[in-house]
């Protein structure tokens, strides 16, 4: 029997989805960032969100 073709499955799938809508200030503020590290709207967002990790009271 031949092995499974296609994808490796990931360990971590982006699964859940959600919608946020933005005012032109944060979105050049995003936008500016993006551009500075060189990455996607998605990832900026999703550092954004690790950093408020740590605001978390425990």
């Amino acid at each position: 029997m031949t092995p499974r073709t296609g994808r490796p499955p990931i360990e971590n799938p982006k699964s859940e989805r959600i919608t946020v809508r933005l005012d032109k200030d944060r979105v050049k503020i995003l936008d500016a960032y993006c551009e500075q590290e060189k990455i996607e709207r998605a990832e900026a967002i999703r550092r954004g969100i690790d950093k408020l990790e740590d605001c978390i009271k425990k």
